[in-house]
């Protein structure tokens, strides 16, 4: 067998991929052996190319399925809101919390919300999906006096954002936003379900009320690059939105966005 024949048949699995939904299941290494009269090494190859083109998905102990890379869109003119943003690029958004614990604020975190180091605080750690496949693992930070009973809340809701809107009768804005495109630590690697040091976006956010200015919560989101495309609208000239950052090619990208309330 010639070295491009597992290309040949990830060329013609990926025109077959066209026109299917996320989620779908991908014929297996077996499947793929019979079908073609290969071994299970050029098999494993096709679909290996098949998940370098960012068609398919492998999930542990599952199989493999159709996958479908939307752009999460961050903007002053967007709510900074995981099931918003995902709704808004055409995927369908769900969130599980893994843990809310409250504490003390350290310092650090405390400087970036404005409130003194110790103030109580919720921790919020979420694992969010698009289309039903793993896509984000996030820790909140959200002060105990911008809502009081945030396990209640998400108990009755998975978006963060209505939760805000609903019990803390308040509209949170974007008013700092970082991105990153770079490896993961360790201690995400495990709950992104990464078998290899994959880059990964970090998206790290700060949010405040539009109407008082008063910080509401901050975050770090770490986002698998196979399921979505961040993009950075920045500027405007009249009604459109100018500047897109959202480099996928590899290395590193950074970005600061800061809201001016002059």
């Amino acid at each position: 067998m010639t070295t491009t024949r597992y290309r040949e048949i990830a060329d013609e699995l990926a025109g077959e991929l066209v026109g299917r939904p996320a989620g779908d299941r991908v014929p297996s290494e077996h499947a793929i052996t019979r079908r073609y009269g290969v071994g299970r090494a050029s098999a494993r190859a096709a679909l290996q190319e098949l998940e370098r083109r960012l068609l398919v998905r492998r999930v542990r102990g599952a199989g493999t399925f159709v996958n479908r890379r939307i752009d999460y869109v961050i903007s002053h003119r967007r709510r900074p809101s995981w099931h918003s943003t995902v709704s808004a690029g055409g995927g369908r958004p769900r969130s599980l919390v893994r843990d809310i614990t409250e504490f003390g604020l350290p310092a650090e975190l405390a400087g970036r919300l404005g409130r003194p180091a110790g103030t109580p605080a919720y921790r919020l750690v979420r694992q969010s999906y698009i289309d039903d496949l793993l896509a984000a693992w996030s820790h909140e930070w959200i002060p105990v006096d911008v809502v009081t009973e945030l396990r209640l809340g998400m108990n009755a809701a998975e978006s963060l954002d209505e939760v805000l809107r609903q019990m803390g009768r308040v509209c949170p804005v974007r008013a700092w936003c970082r991105v990153s495109l770079d490896l993961p630590p360790e201690t995400v690697m495990q709950p992104l379900e990464l078998d290899l040091r994959q880059p990964v976006w970090l998206v790290e956010s700060l949010s405040r009320d539009a109407d008082s200015g008063r910080p509401l919560m901050c975050s770090d989101t770490w986002m698998r690059a196979d399921a979505l495309r961040v993009v950075v609208e920045l500027g405007s000239i009249g009604d459109t939105e100018l500047g897109s950052i959202g480099d996928d090619r590899g290395g590193h990208t950074a970005v600061d966005e800061r809201e001016d309330r002059a």
